[in-house]
C-alpha cells in the first residue's frame, strides 16, 4: 500500500510538472503575443506548416486528428505546442545509431545456424505472420527452446532468483519499473553476490519508471560493486515534455541460456505483497534454449544505442551460449521487440493479424483498452465472423481516468459481439493474446497508444507449444473469476462530454 501510494505520488508529480510546463508555455506565448502582435503571425505560419505536415504524416488517423484539432483551435500557439509535445524528439536523435546497431543484430540473427524449416506446411496460417516479423524486424522463429508460462508473478520471481544464483558468465537486466521493496532487495543482493564472483552484470532501467530508487548516488553505489547501470532517457524536470518515449520492456537474460519476459516489473505488488488493488494479476514466460539469443541481442542493441557514459558492448558473439541440451519444443517460439524508431507498428500489427486469422476464439488480457480505429475494426470483424473474442480488463483500476476511458470503448465492441470481462479479484496488469489452442503472445505490449506507438516493448510469439494451452487455461480461469460486462448496462450509461473529450485526447494519454 505504501509502495503504491509512493508510485502514484511520483507519477502524479510528473503529470503535475507536465501540466505546469504546458501552462507556462501558453502563458509565456500569450504574453509575447500581447507585447509583440507580429509574433502571432509567425505562430500562425508555423501552425499552417504543422497542419500541412500532419495531413500527410504517416500516422494513425485519430492521433493526427487530435493534433489537427489542437492546431486549429489554437492557431497562434498550436503549431508550437505540437513541435514541443507531439514529435518524438528523444528517439529521433538516436535513429541513426539504431539503424547502425540493428544492422549488426540483424546480421547476427541471419547467420544463426540450424534455423527451423518455417513454411506453409510446418506453420500453417502462422507462416505469413512469421515471415512478416522477420522481414520487418529480423527476429525469427526457433525450435529447441523450452517455454514455461507463469499465471502470477510470485512463481516467476522464485525462478528468476534461482536462475540468477546459477549465473556463471553474465546477467542482463532491463525493466521499466524497479522499486525498493522485498522483491528488489532480494534481486539486488543476488546480483551483488554474482558481481563479486566475477559475473558480468548490466542493468537498464527506465528513468521515469524507476526514478525514485535509481538516483545518481544509488547508481554510483551499484557501479562501485561492479554492476553496470544504464538509466534510459533521463528525466530533466523542466523538459518532461520531451519524455514521451519510455523503455517499457521487461527482460532478464542469464548466461544466454535462460530468459524471463512478460508484464512483471520489479515491485512488491507484482508478487502479492500488498493488496490495495486486491489481487495483482500479471503474467510472464521463461525461455530456455536457442530463442534466448534474440533477447540477448535485444538487450545489447538497447545498451549500445543509448549508452553514452557507460561501457559499450563490443563483442556480441561472446554472449551467445551453446545450447547444452535438447529442449522440448512442440512448435515454434519467436521473440520480438517493438520500437518507436521503426515506422512499422509491429506490436499492433501482430495483434491484428492474430485476430484476422482466428477461426474459433481469441482471449485477451490487457490492463488498458485505449485503441485505434484499426484495432477496433479488427476486434469487431473477428467477432462478426463468429470468432469468440473475449477481453479481460481490471476489476479494480490503478488509474481512474484511464479506466473510464477504457470503459468508454466497451459499447461499440459489445454491440458487435465482443465479450468483455472485468477481473473481479483486483487489478489485471497482464498483456497477452491466445487463439485457437495454437498461437499466443505474452509480453509487455498493452492495448493503448503508448505501448503500440510510443514505447520500446518486447514479447514472445508462441505457436503450437505446450505453453499455449497453459495460457488458454489461465485465460479461462481468469474469465471465470471475472464479471462480464453486459451491453444493456453500458447503454444505460450514456457517453458524457468528459468521455468524448477523453476519446479525443486518447492518443496523448
Amino acid at each position: 500500500m505504501k509502495l503504491l501510494s509512493k508510485m502514484s505520488l511520483r507519477m502524479g508529480m510528473s503529470l503535475l510538472l507536465i501540466i505546469l510546463q504546458v501552462m507556462a508555455i501558453v502563458a509565456v506565448t500569450i504574453l509575447i503575443l500581447t507585447r509583440f502582435p507580429l509574433v502571432s503571425y509567425v505562430g500562425m505560419f508555423i501552425s499552417f506548416l504543422v497542419f500541412l505536415f500532419l495531413l500527410k504524416k504517416d500516422e494513425t488517423t485519430i492521433y493526427r486528428m487530435t493534433w489537427i484539432i489542437i492546431v486549429l483551435l489554437l492557431p497562434s500557439v498550436g503549431g508550437v505546442i505540437y513541435l514541443l509535445l507531439g514529435k518524438e524528439h528523444f528517439v529521433r536523435r538516436s535513429i541513426y545509431a539504431h539503424v547502425k546497431e540493428h544492422a549488426i543484430v540483424a546480421k547476427l540473427m541471419d547467420s544463426d545456424g540450424n534455423l527451423p524449416f518455417v513454411n506453409q506446411v510446418t506453420c500453417g496460417r502462422m507462416f505469413s505472420l512469421m515471415k512478416y516479423i522477420r522481414r520487418s524486424s529480423s527476429y525469427h522463429a526457433y525450435e529447441n527452446t523450452e517455454s514455461k508460462y507463469y499465471a502470477m508473478g510470485a512463481p516467476m520471481f522464485d525462478d528468476m532468483l534461482e536462475s540468477i544464483s546459477q549465473a556463471e558468465k553474465f546477467i542482463f537486466f532491463e525493466y521499466f519499473i524497479v522499486y525498493k521493496g522485498e522483491m528488489w532487495d532480494r534481486i539486488v543482493n543476488a546480483l551483488e553476490k554474482k558481481a563479486a564472483d566475477g559475473v558480468e552484470i548490466r542493468i537498464i532501467v527506465d528513468d521515469f519508471g524507476s526514478q525514485k530508487l535509481f538516483t545518481n548516488a544509488y547508481i554510483a553505489k551499484l557501479r562501485s560493486k561492479n554492476i553496470q547501470v544504464l538509466r534510459f532517457n533521463p528525466i530533466i524536470p523542466f523538459f518532461l515534455v520531451f519524455m514521451n518515449n519510455r523503455d517499457h520492456r521487461k527482460i532478464l537474460v542469464v548466461d544466454g541460456k535462460t530468459a524471463f519476459v512478460g508484464g512483471i516489473n520489479i515491485a512488491d505488488e507484482y508478487i502479492g505483497l500488498n493488496n490495495r488493488l486486491g489481487v495483482w494479476k500479471d503474467t510472464g514466460i521463461r525461455l530456455k534454449g536457442e530463442a534466448v539469443w534474440s533477447f540477448t541481442l535485444m538487450f545489447i542493441e538497447m545498451w549500445d544505442i543509448f549508452c553514452e557514459t557507460c561501457e559499450r558492448i563490443n563483442t556480441h558473439t561472446f554472449y551467445k551460449a551453446e545450447t547444452d541440451g535438447n529442449y522440448s519444443t512442440d512448435g515454434f517460439i519467436l521473440p520480438y521487440g517493438d520500437s518507436p524508431l521503426n515506422r512499422d507498428r509491429l506490436g499492433e500489427n501482430i495483434y491484428i493479424e492474430i485476430l484476422n486469422q482466428a477461426q474459433r476464439y481469441v482471449y485477451i488480457f490487457t490492463p488498458y483498452l485505449i485503441i485505434s480505429e484499426k484495432m477496433i475494426h479488427a476486434l469487431q470483424m473477428a467477432a462478426r465472423r463468429g470468432v469468440d473474442v473475449r477481453i479481460v480488463t481490471p476489476g479494480i483500476p490503478d488509474k481512474k481516468l484511464v479506466f473510464r476511458l477504457t470503459r468508454s470503448y466497451y459499447s461499440s465492441l459489445l454491440e458487435d459481439g465482443v465479450r468483455i470481462f472485468e477481473y473481479s479479484p483486483g487489478f489485471l496488469h497482464a498483456k497477452s493474446f491466445v487463439s485457437d489452442d495454437e498461437v499466443a503472445v505474452v509480453g509487455t505490449i498493452n492495448l493503448d497508444y503508448r505501448s503500440l506507438y510510443l514505447h520500446f516493448e518486447n514479447a514472445v510469439l508462441l505457436y503450437k507449444t505446450n505453453s499455449v494451452n497453459d495460457i488458454r487455461d489461465d485465460a479461462l480461469q481468469a474469465i471465470a473469476e471475472s464479471r462480464e460486462v453486459i451491453l444493456a448496462e453500458r447503454k444505460k450509461q450514456t457517453i458524457s462530454m468528459i468521455d468524448a473529450l477523453l476519446h479525443l485526447f486518447a492518443p496523448l494519454m
